[in-house]
């Protein structure tokens, strides 16, 4: 492989790597509080604002699809903190569902009409972590550091209210309010995240390195530990592995992180016989 060669594949590893270290944590939040879609759907709801930003003459990769992008995000994240209920007859996750088939049909109602249409939905599913920018890596790092500083502030409501909600209340904690305040932040990145990588990409960068380490670890910290290695070796396996087979680099990376769960949940079956 040479140097070149290198030099291209870089952007898209460090994004790669910058998605790894949020997400992961995020994603032990979003795993232990059983919400395994609001990713998923919170992305959709991005990719919305941002289809109905390019409707109104937003260019895509701009500022101006960035902001319609975020708002909607915000709606979202109000949607979900308020439809929490302590002891409600419908399921949050129903909730969560629902969010993302409306978001998607709407974002595909959308595009259909517009011109390079099928193109657009495409890059909303699997982006294009390829073509990343240095400038947009920088933001970005900015972007979730502020993020990751806020969240370790906070890190003892959020995670009280994550892994024992019940508690929260009795301690007088206003659990709507700090929902509010994790899916905002959420949001933020979400936001941010599909821009580079795609709806898709995204989930699999919240969810899997989570799922991973539960396989193998029951402490926060050691599970973030293990997250965070199993992502930085899909992120460098799987834009390699694209580039060596003349792959779409955001879905190869997703088939990747599918196989090695697969390989996890071999070994820890092996193990426990």
């Amino acid at each position: 492989m040479t140097s070149d060669v290198l030099i291209f594949l870089l952007p898209p590893f460090v994004a790669s790597l910058i998605l790894t270290g949020i997400h992961t944590y995020l994603g032990l939040h979003v795993v232990e509080r059983g919400v395994i879609f609001v990713d998923l759907s919170l992305a959709q709801v991005a990719a919305l604002g941002s289809t109905v930003g390019f409707l109104w003459g937003a260019d895509l990769h701009g500022p101006g699809a960035y902001w319609w992008s975020l708002g909607f995000t915000f709606l979202g994240a109000g949607v979900f903190s308020i439809t929490r209920m302590r002891r409600g007859h419908i399921p949050h996750e129903a909730v969560i569902g629902i969010v993302y088939a409306v978001s998607a049909a709407l974002a595909v109602t959308a595009m259909s009409q517009a011109p390079e249409g099928a193109e657009h939905i495409k890059d909303m599913l699997v982006g294009n972590i390829l073509v990343v920018t240095w400038d947009e890596i920088g933001k970005t790092a900015l972007l979730y550091g502020a993020v990751g500083i806020f969240h370790w502030i906070f890190r003892r409501q959020f995670l009280l209210i994550t892994t024992k909600p019940e508690e929260a209340h009795r301690k007088g904690l206003s659990v709507r309010r700090w929902d509010l305040l994790f899916y905002v932040s959420f949001g933020f990145v979400v936001t941010s995240s599909v821009g580079i990588a795609g709806v898709l990409l995204v989930f699999s960068y919240l969810i899997v390195p989570s799922v991973f380490a539960m396989l193998f670890a029951k402490r926060v910290g050691t599970r973030l530990a293990i997250g965070w290695c199993m992502g930085t070796f899909v992120s460098g396996a799987g834009v390699l592995l694209s580039y060596l087979l003349d792959l779409p680099t955001g879905a190869t990376i997703v088939c990747t992180f599918g196989v090695t769960l697969l390989i996890g949940w071999a070994v820890r079956m092996a193990i426990r016989d």
